[in-house]
């Protein structure tokens, strides 16, 4: 039995038609069909955080979401936000507050802070903590990453205004 479907999802901007297996996850969509490989699949089970992609403005686990639950919707991965010439804020502050070392769980931490952002420009300290309460990072400790959300949500809600951040 060939369990196909077709879908339809816009993914950092761009149109896409696919036709996948109808147990397909979004994350597989995105690594496999797509190579679309920012997204990591760390515990495969929405436990860890590396796999965070936006989903209509909302940061969620894309192994935890079947790609035929995306059809018509819009996707924001880590490639979207910028590229080597152009960074976005979130992107520049972690590395200038040394928020990275092996870089594993960074995408995940930068698309959960931007889903933040999306919902509270303003964020405190506590909010950012319980926002990343889902991420997982075994190198940096969690220090630098909540100061260079702190630091970018000025610079994110800026771009924002002005139609530029995805």
């Amino acid at each position: 039995m060939n369990d196909t479907i077709e879908i339809q999802v816009r993914i950092n901007g761009i149109d896409e038609t696919q036709r996948i297996q109808a147990n397909t996850t979004l994350l597989s969509l995105l690594r496999e069909n797509l190579n679309l490989t920012g997204a990591k699949e760390g515990c495969n089970e929405g436990e860890c955080g590396s796999c965070m992609v936006l989903l209509d403005g909302k940061a969620v686990n894309s192994c935890l979401v079947l790609a035929a639950e995306v059809d018509g919707r819009e996707i924001v991965t880590i490639e979207g936000l910028g590229n080597a010439k152009s960074l976005h804020p979130l992107q520049k502050s972690f590395l200038k507050h040394h928020a990275v070392q092996c870089g594993f769980c960074t995408p995940g931490m930068i698309i959960t802070a931007l889903g933040l952002l999306h919902e509270k420009p303003e964020p405190t300290e506590e909010e950012i903590k319980t926002a990343l309460a889902g991420n997982l990072c075994r190198c940096t400790g969690y220090k630098q990453i909540i100061e260079s959300i702190q630091a970018a949500a000025k610079e994110v809600r800026a771009e924002s205004r002005s139609g530029r951040v995805a």
